[in-house]
């Protein structure tokens, strides 16, 4: 998220009550999860784990919970919970404002869109033209849609990302402040949920098709030309290429990359990035024809046992 009145590291300290290290004049002018920023961007890391990574990263500024030395060109604030500052941070910059109506005021509908009965556009919601958005959709503020587009009835955009800190007695919500945008010609089928970025965009690329009861996670990009049967799930922030299929039930994780012109066969689970060009199948998903010989052997293996245990039988 970039930010409309960036602000200076000592302020943002002052406001967090925290210290800094590195100038206290610099401005940060965006606030963005790890695996979003870009340089002016403000991001946080509260495990060892992740501490290089983040101060390697296009981060200018981090929030951290250890005294470390600043980076050259960076900016640091010190915390004792590095989450919860940031949550503060984005509730100051994007505060959670309600529309009572079933279109906000703010709300942009194209020349030739069909908006049927029961929808819910949001906050600064824009529509381009000649689209149909159907009967009891929900689309949350911010959400960004093209033209030609088709979104079939009781489908959510915009809904916050699943994202939670685990403490004692609690999970802790990481609040969202990305959003949803649909480029031209998509459809997406009936019952589906598509939940906004954390920090930036879940995006869907031209013409892609989606049927129904389909979830796309948080922070996801879908190339353009994309084809996913029902009841495909694909976890937060994971990129997908373009001309790829996914066919029914098919689960993918987070995080992932996958290529261009991939297809993955039905009720497949996918567990790390997968090459362009290939079919997948099975889980964890591998190359079809190679899960293919494998399933053969195993029936062979299984046909061998048998026969070797009637032999024993019958002995």
């Amino acid at each position: 998220m970039k930010l409309k009145n960036p602000i200076s590291l000592k302020d943002c300290a002052s406001f967090l009550g925290g210290t800094f290290a590195g100038n206290g004049n610099a401005h940060i002018t965006g606030i963005n999860e790890i695996h979003k920023v870009t340089p002016g961007d403000l991001t946080f890391v509260d495990f060892h784990k992740y501490y290089d990574k983040a101060l390697n990263s296009a981060a200018t500024f981090v929030i951290i919970n250890k005294e470390v030395d600043c980076p050259e060109g960076k900016g640091l604030i010190f915390s004792d919970d590095p989450f919860s500052d940031y949550v503060k941070l984005v509730k100051h910059f994007a505060p959670f404002t309600p529309s009572l109506k079933n279109i906000a005021d703010s709300a942009v509908v194209g020349e030739g869109t069909i908006v049927f009965p029961g929808v819910y556009l949001g906050n600064n919601v824009i529509i381009g033209k000649n689209c149909i958005i159907h009967p009891n959709v929900v689309i949350y503020d911010n959400a960004i849609i093209g033209d030609n587009v088709i979104i079939h009835a009781n489908t959510v955009l915009g809904a916050d990302a699943f994202y939670f800190k685990k403490r004692v007695t609690h999970f802790d919500k990481l609040e969202s402040c990305g959003r949803v945008i649909i480029h031209d010609g998509v459809e997406i089928g009936a019952c589906c949920t598509i939940d906004k970025g954390v920090s930036g965009d879940t995006i869907i690329g031209e013409q892609t098709k989606l049927d129904n009861h389909i979830h796309i996670g948080h922070g996801v990009e879908i190339g353009k030309m994309c084809l996913f049967a029902g009841q495909v799930g694909i976890g937060g922030k994971t990129i997908i290429g373009d001309h790829v299929i996914a066919w029914g039930q098919v689960g993918i994780s987070k995080t992932l990359h996958i290529g261009n012109n991939v297809t993955i066969l039905a009720q497949s689970g996918v567990a790390k990035d997968l090459e362009e060009g290939k079919t997948y199948f099975g889980s964890p998903a591998g190359e079809a024809r190679q899960k293919m010989k494998q399933m053969a052997a195993a029936n062979n293996m299984l046909e061998i046992w048998e026969t070797m245990r009637k032999k024993n039988d019958d002995n």
